[in-house]
């Protein structure tokens, strides 16, 4: 690959989600401020939406990182399961040792007892849901009675869920509008703006190791900010593809013609434009 011709340790614009890599952008920011308010007050249920790619996991990551210590966490990142399926995965994510046999009474009250130990110690219970839009309509419904687990002073069971714009269709429906009444707090992540493209490219490969003059110029920023619109996960793939193309030439900095050659093969990639 190009490590060596960039002077580079690793791979600086991976798809898969690593803190290490995290640039602070606005909404980001934004999305993530959001979060830690609704969980200092309270609130049963919040939810953060999102296009593919804008980094929804990542914000969930950087979430349960910034939890205040002693916080009790759990995170299901395939909620496509039958009500009783998600109480079991989520008995298990709170380190129940709950037999798959119980009856849907006893599971929830080894549910409920759990919880009950973990308010009388003061410790914040959070479950983050990611891919939240795959649920179905009665698991969701299911989560919302979860939800009622409740003293007289505090939420016993405090929800995040994390989502594609589909997730706002799905909870429109009638069948579920009882939890989307209970939704105090929602943040709808954006992509990238074109001021954040060059801090974001040179913070990556900076982590990756990477001490040479400038890569990207402002007009390969430009293009690559028009044919990823801001998203960061493709935003990541044209880059990738755009020093390969760099790489094949011999050369060390990206041109515009890079970034359309890189844009032409990729799937979802809006035209580079013609600077």
């Amino acid at each position: 690959m190009y490590l060596d011709h960039f002077g580079l340790t690793e791979l600086p614009f991976g798809i898969t989600p690593d803190t290490s890599y995290t640039v602070i952008t606005r909404s980001h920011q934004e999305a993530l401020n959001t979060l830690l308010i609704a969980l200092a007050s309270g609130e049963g249920f919040i939810k953060i939406t999102g296009e593919v790619g804008t980094g929804k996991t990542l914000l969930c990551r950087r979430l349960l990182q910034a939890l205040p210590e002693g916080s009790v966490s759990a995170y299901l990142p395939n909620p496509y399961l039958a009500p009783r399926t998600l109480q079991l995965a989520l008995a298990e994510e709170l380190g129940l040792e709950v037999s798959p046999d119980s009856d849907d009474y006893h599971l929830l009250q080894s549910i409920n007892r759990a919880l009950l130990e973990h308010a009388a110690a003061d410790r914040q219970v959070v479950v983050c849901i990611d891919e939240a839009q795959a649920m179905p309509l009665e698991t969701l419904e299911s989560l919302r009675l979860l939800s009622n687990l409740e003293t007289e002073k505090r939420k016993l069971l405090q929800i995040i869920l994390f989502g594609q714009p589909e997730l706002d269709r799905k909870l429109a429906d009638q069948s579920v509008r009882q939890l989307l009444q209970r939704i105090a707090f929602h943040y709808r992540i954006k992509g990238l703006v074109r001021e954040e493209v060059a801090n974001y490219l040179a913070h990556r490969l900076r982590v990756a190791g990477y001490r040479g003059s400038e890569l990207f110029g402002s007009a390969a920023v430009r293009c690559l900010h028009k044919a990823s619109r801001g998203t960061p996960r493709l935003l990541n793939i044209l880059a990738h593809k755009s020093l390969l193309s760099v790489f094949g030439e011999g050369e060390h900095a990206v041109k515009p013609i890079h970034v359309r050659r890189a844009a032409a093969d990729t799937e979802g990639a809006a035209s580079a434009g013609w600077w």
